[in-house]
């Protein structure tokens, strides 16, 4: 019994010497260890040996188990950490290529240009507020002294949702929502940007859906003069100290007087260009004294308090300032486009 079980562990040596995967070293394990394997049939033969052989086999047989089982484990250790080195070897990383460049995006054009516009009026003293883009049709034109069928409603084309909720056309609903607020009890100073929309049809001056600001100042024993103040103070901060102002007369519902405001030319300077049509001036925004019938509906007494209110767009604005050449531009997502403004 004794040679058997000595020769068992040459013969599982060898073969576990001679496995060359962990396949084959799994079969050896299960030859020579498992319920069917040599040993265990050794083990349960101790029955029939005397009682001096059977201490002395058993001793013999759990050695013989646990160099196997040695063996077998050193065997795997060195098939497991080739295998680890092949892996590694494979997923190599040549740390010596250049890396890949990330490129970083920033503000949108539009996105910069309103951030100074209200970096601007902020210094001058006005709130920045925002209001719904689907609006109520009392406040897109009835507060602003648009009632139905009125005639003026047709030069803001509009999409509506039902007949009382439409897409805002401008963001002045967010003036008469904020004096609503306040109920004549105090003054407002306030501008609000926010996308607008209209039905019209997109070309390299028009789009469907743009941007505005709007602004508004209410308080007692405001005057034009203020108005023109604080638009030639932006005129001067946004295009430059040289640029000059003029004041047109026009007609908006909402504001009367009303008036149009164009800057000199910064091409010509005033001279007369192909830029702007040899005027020497370019439209830039309209505005006007706040109309008495807005301020009552809003619950201020024009008696006591007066106001201006004026609108700009952005878009407008930027291709002034900075050339671009159709509005489309601003929305087609264009990195070459885009990427020219980063630093504006």
């Amino acid at each position: 019994m004794q040679d058997k079980l000595q020769a068992l562990r040459e013969e599982a040596l060898t073969k576990i010497n001679e496995a060359d995967d962990l396949k084959a070293l799994e079969a050896v394990r299960v030859g020579y260890l498992g319920k069917k394997g040599p040993i265990t049939e050794v083990l349960r033969g101790m029955g029939k040996l005397s009682a001096e052989e059977r201490p002395v086999v058993g001793e013999l047989a759990n050695t013989v188990r646990a160099a196997i089982t040695e063996a077998l484990e050193a065997k795997k250790q060195v098939f497991e950490e080739e295998a680890l080195n092949e892996q590694l070897k494979a997923e190599a990383i040549d740390v010596t290529l250049p890396g890949r460049p990330v490129t970083l995006g920033g503000p949108h054009l539009l996105t910069s240009i309103v951030t100074e516009i209200e970096d601007l009026f902020i210094g001058m003293g006005f709130e920045v507020k925002e209001g719904p883009e689907v609006e109520t049709d009392y406040y897109n034109f009835e507060a602003l002294n648009l009632p139905k069928d009125h005639p003026a409603r047709d030069m803001q084309d509009s999409f509506y949702v039902t007949e009382e909720l439409l897409m805002r056309t401008h963001t002045s609903p967010v003036q008469a929502r904020t004096m609503g607020e306040y109920k004549g009890n105090k003054p407002v100073k306030m501008i609000c940007p926010g996308k607008v929309y209209r039905r019209d049809t997109d070309d390299a001056t028009h789009s469907h859906q743009f941007t505005q600001v709007e602004g508004l100042y209410v308080d007692k024993n405001v005057r034009m003069s203020d108005l023109k103040g604080v638009l030639n103070q932006f005129a001067k901060q946004f295009f430059g100290e040289e640029r000059e102002i003029r004041l047109r007369p026009s007609f908006f519902p909402f504001t009367e007087p009303s008036v149009e405001m164009d800057i000199s030319c910064k091409v010509c300077h005033g001279k007369g260009c192909s830029v702007c049509k040899q005027t020497g001036w370019i439209e830039i925004l309209g505005g006007g004294m706040v109309h008495p019938d807005v301020l009552k509906m809003a619950g201020y007494d024009p008696e006591i308090y007066s106001g201006f209110a004026f609108g700009m767009g952005p878009e407008r604005i930027a291709m002034l300032k900075y050339g671009v050449d159709d509005i489309r531009h601003f929305y087609t997502n264009d990195q070459r486009f885009l990427a020219q403004y980063h630093q504006a």
